[in-house]
């Protein structure tokens, strides 16, 4: 079962510049600005929630991170062969995530903005497509999002209106018991 995408991950987990092909091959599900299967929580982290298929192929991803990056933190396992890998963010874009935080995408700075791709490849059925990337869309308030989205929610959006759901923190938050329910 596909679980849908945290805004967390959209928007904060590709600053880390983990490679997308590493994060879909080791089966990366989420990210999460906390775990709430633990009573220590990190300020200023991301949690990337794993169920990798073949551990020894994630031993060596998680290895090639260690070397990659000095910004992760802790990893740990849950019961099930789920692993988590914390993330220091970058500081650098505090303001930024904040304003992730307060739902206000389009008031990011350029240069947060500039880490994400305008175009995407994308792979549909076997097909692989150029797309406009979700959050080069949301950024920009592009008018087939502000489209979409007036058809769906039957309201006339204008410029100070974003184009994409707020940040709620529950929804941001690792549950690991009730995330295995629903990933079966």
């Amino acid at each position: 079962m596909e679980l849908k995408k945290t805004i967390t991950s959209i928007f904060i987990v590709p600053t880390l510049k983990i490679d997308r092909e590493k994060l879909k091959n080791n089966q990366f599900i989420n990210g999460y600005i906390n775990d709430g299967g633990r009573d220590v929580q990190y300020n200023n982290s991301v949690y990337l929630l794993f169920h990798p298929k073949n551990i020894d192929k994630f031993k060596v991803f998680l290895d090639d991170e260690y070397e990659r990056t000095k910004s992760i933190i802790d990893d740990y396992d849950y019961e099930g062969g789920f692993v988590v890998l914390v993330y220091e963010l970058d500081m650098k874009f505090k303001k930024d995530f904040g304003l992730i935080k307060l739902g206000k995408y389009s008031k990011t700075s350029p240069e947060f903005q500039a880490l994400f791709p305008k175009v995407v490849k994308l792979d549909r059925n076997g097909m692989k497509k150029d797309e406009i990337s979700l959050q080069y869309r949301v950024f920009n308030q592009t008018d087939d999002l502000k489209e979409y989205w007036q058809e769906k929610l039957g309201v006339e959006f204008d410029d100070s209106m974003e184009v994409w759901q707020g940040f709620i923190e529950e929804n941001e938050t690792l549950f690991i018991e009730k995330l295995k329910e629903q990933h079966v």
